[in-house]
Order: C-alpha cells, then structure tokens, then sequence
C-alpha cells in the first residue's frame, strides 16, 4: 500500500458537518489509492482548495521525480521576477541561436528539432525575438529552443533561489534541455509534487512575483496547447491554466482550475516508471475527474 497523507485544516469540520466532509474525503482518498495502485508506475498526487481553508490531499508528495518540461513554469516566473525588478523588459530583442554550453564542461551543444514540440523557431535561428515570444511560446507549445535561450539569459541559478523563496525546497533547476553530458552525469531538473503545488498556488494567488504578473501568467498558461491530461475529462466550462510535461515514462500535469462559480484548486499529478504510457495518461485523467467532481459537489 503506497504512503497516503491527508491534511484537512481550517473551519470545515465542525458538528455535523465535521463527519460529511470526512467521510466525503475518506471517499476520495479510497478512489485515488484505487487508480495508483491498479496502474503500474509511480506516481504522486498534490491537491489544494484556494479557498482559504487549507483543504489539501498530499499522495507521495515529497517523493523527486524528473522535472521535463514542468520546470519551464519556474523559469517563466523568474522572468517575471527580472521583468519586475528592471532587470529586463517583456519586449526585449533576443537573437534566436542554436548553440548552448554544457553545465558539465562548457563544452557546446545544439538542439535537435527532431526532439523538440515547436519546430518554428529553428527556421528563425540567427532572427531576433522578444522575452515575451520565446516565454510564450516555452510554455504553450514547451518549446525547448526557446526555453535553453531564456535559461542563458536569466541563470538557471536564479530559477532556482526564486523557487526557494516561494518556500519550494527541493525542485532543482540546474540546466537547459538536451544537455546530454550533464544528463549523463546524473544533473537533471527535478521537482516534488508538493514543490509544483506551492508554485503554482503562488502564481494563482499573486505571490509568485505580484498581482499584474500573475494575471499575465496565467494567461500564457491557459493558452495550454496540450491538454490531454489534467483536462482531458473536465468540461469545457472549467478554466485551466497548466503546464504538462514528458519523457520516456514519464507524464506530469500542474495545474490551476477554476469552475464557473469562481472556486479554485491547484492539482499537480506526477508519473514516473511508467510502462504503459496510455495506461498511465488515463490514470491522470481519472485523478483529476474525482478531484474535479468531489470540488464541484462539496464547494462549487
């Protein structure tokens, strides 16, 4: 039986209401538990109600697994951060170049579109672009190009000390995408789902850098082009600004959702090991319908 923590919090259980939110969550749980343990791979699972009230299910919650493309977010908030602090601007010209130095040595290394999720910009190499263009185009399309540019100019360093200050201990930007030596030696991007959570939540609630960049970036995030995780099940009425992530064996999901009535939650789903990669997809999208339709039954 894999570890479960429950943390409930807050004004929500008292009298007779303390036993129906209960046992509402002790269903829940049942139904989570049933999903990982029928699917083969690991996974985790860290959900939070912004309502004020604490309300949160915390599945593996501290357990590292490989970042991919989720930590293209904390690179985009620490863009924000720059933009914020006048270190930068949003419309900013950046020469597009395909040639980046290897954490391990220095030694150089290019990107294979073969690989990458937005072939636009290899046929743009040697062209300018704005911050805004390569961040936008980071996140909704997870283009790699775009991302190991914006890493060489705000610092892998800073991503992560920004992630620190958010109170995220333990996700790690170290490097850009296909550095292949550092790969081979063991230095990747990870992350916690209770690190993508706190992040997350920081965005949704203007914490991460203020209120205008938080609107801002959650409106790159809901412009989302792959949505066959968390959202794959959920009416078209929920909004859902995320951030999804893959390698081999490996898909995750973070997410801010709000239904129609205003209530909100965060839910990141991490998966790792996994040997059916339908199998494992359709468990995240089993995952977020329970919490999807528990949150709409009990809050909405």
């Amino acid at each position: 039986m894999k570890k479960l923590i429950l943390l409930l919090t807050g004004l929500l259980f008292f009298g007779c209401g303390q036993q129906k939110q209960q046992g509402t969550i002790g269903d829940l749980e049942a139904a989570i538990q049933d999903i990982v343990e029928d699917t083969a791979g690991d996974f985790a699972v860290a959900f939070k109600l912004l309502d004020g009230s604490g309300l949160q299910v915390l599945i593996h919650e501290k357990e590292v697994f490989h970042a991919a493309s989720t930590m293209k977010t904390p690179v985009m908030i620490e863009i924000f951060r720059q933009v914020h602090a006048g270190k930068m601007a949003l419309e900013d010209s950046v020469l597009i170049l395909n040639e980046f130095k290897s954490i391990v040595d220095g030694s150089p290394y290019s990107m294979d579109l073969g690989v990458d999720s937005q072939e636009e910009l290899y046929g743009r190499v040697g062209q300018q672009a704005t911050v805004y263009e390569l961040m936008y185009q980071m996140i909704i399309k997870s283009s790699n190009l775009a991302t190991n540019i914006l890493i060489e100019k705000v610092g892998a360093e800073n991503v992560t000390k920004t992630m620190r200050d958010l109170g995220a201990a333990d996700i790690q930007v170290l490097r850009g995408v296909e550095d292949l030596k550092a790969f081979d030696a063991g230095l990747s991007n990870t992350t916690t789902a209770l690190d993508m959570m706190l992040i997350m939540e920081a965005i949704a609630t203007g914490e991460a850098v203020g209120q205008e960049e938080s609107r801002q970036m959650m409106d790159i995030l809901y412009d989302q082009y792959y949505k066959d995780l968390i959202p794959k099940l959920l009416p078209d009425e929920v909004k859902i600004a995320h951030k999804t992530g893959s390698i081999t064996g490996v898909q995750h999901d973070a997410a801010i959702l709000t239904l129609p009535g205003g209530t909100s939650y965060v839910l990141v789903i991490l998966s790792k090991n996994l040997s059916d990669v339908a199998a494992g997809k359709k468990a995240i999208n089993e995952i977020s319908k329970l919490i999807y339709d528990f949150v709409k039954k009990e809050y909405s």
